[in-house]
């Protein structure tokens, strides 16, 4: 495999994960954190992050957009709950130093 193949390979599978979360709205930001240590904010900043790399400007919200398909406001209004004490302690737990 050559490198444009590579990257076209890298760029399918980037939109195929894309389209997988917006498609599963049910699955919170604090469990992805949880059990994948990323979520979609995290997702959206390396997205903005590389555009920066590559002397794009890209705002948060725009790449946001981006990545949730819709404002990110309006995507947490329609499908965020509150984290339960459960996920909360597990989330802290995760960042707490050995």
């Amino acid at each position: 495999m050559d490198e444009p193949q590579r990257t076209e390979i890298e760029a399918a599978a980037f939109r195929r994960l894309v389209a997988h979360l917006r498609e599963r709205s049910d699955v919170q930001n604090i469990d992805l954190m949880n059990l994948a240590g990323f979520c979609r904010n995290c997702l959206s900043r390396w997205y903005r992050e590389a555009a920066a790399e590559r002397g794009l400007d890209l705002s948060d919200p725009a790449a946001r957009e981006i990545i949730y398909g819709m404002p990110y406001e309006a995507w947490r209004a329609a499908h965020q709950t509150p984290a339960t004490e459960a996920q909360q302690t597990r989330f802290a737990a995760a960042r707490e130093v050995p």
